[in-house]
C-alpha cells in the first residue's frame, strides 16, 4: 500500500522582518508541524527561518528552496535544501510545490509568491498583510491560519473529485 505524501504548506514572507512578525512566523511553523504536514519556505533569513524554527522546534520537517546553489546559505532549521540557482524566480517553484500558501507580511517577493500561488489555484491566506487581494482570505493569528489552510485544501480536493465524477 501506498503511503500518503505528507500536505506541504508553504510560508512566505521577507527575509528580514521584526521580533513580532518572527514570533507570529514562528507559531505558524508550530500549528503546521502539529497537524503532520511539511513546511515549504525559501530557506533564508526572516519569515523563513522563523518559520522553520517552530515546525522544527515542534517536530515538523522544513523545505527550503533556495534562491542560490550552496546549501550553507539555508537557515539552521532547514532539514531538505533545495538548490535552485533562480534566484526570485525560485518563487514559483515554491507556490507550485505548496498544497497552499500562508503569506506572514512581507514585501515584493511575497507579493510575487502569492500571485503566483492564485495564478496556480492555489489557496492563500494573508496574515498581517499590508495588501488586499482579490482571491486571498485573512486569518487573524497563526491558529486561525492553519486552519483556514487545511480546511480550503479540503474543500479544494472536494471540488476536484466531485468534478471528475
Amino acid at each position: 500500500m501506498k503511503t500518503p505524501v505528507r500536505t506541504q504548506i508553504g510560508v512566505i514572507g521577507a527575509g528580514t522582518c521584526s521580533r513580532e512578525t518572527g514570533a507570529l512566523a514562528e507559531a505558524v511553523g508550530r500549528e503546521i508541524a502539529k497537524k503532520r504536514a511539511g513546511l515549504l519556505c525559501g530557506g533564508l533569513g526572516g519569515v523563513m527561518e522563523a518559520a522553520a524554527k517552530g515546525a522544527k522546534l515542534a517536530g515538523g520537517i522544513t523545505i527550503g528552496i533556495l534562491p542560490g546553489t550552496l546549501r550553507e546559505e539555508a537557515n539552521p532549521w532547514i532539514d531538505v535544501a533545495v538548490l535552485s540557482g533562480m534566484g526570485h524566480a525560485r518563487n514559483a517553484l515554491i507556490a507550485q510545490s505548496s498544497d497552499a500558501l500562508i503569506a506572514v507580511d512581507g514585501e515584493y517577493g511575497t507579493l510575487s509568491e502569492i500571485a503566483l500561488g492564485l495564478k496556480m489555484g492555489k489557496p492563500v491566506v494573508l496574515l498581517e498583510s499590508k495588501w488586499k487581494i482579490e482571491g486571498t482570505e485573512r486569518a487573524k493569528n497563526p491558529l486561525e491560519a492553519v486552519e483556514l489552510v487545511f480546511r480550503l485544501i479540503e474543500e479544494r480536493k472536494n471540488k476536484k473529485n466531485r468534478e471528475k465524477n
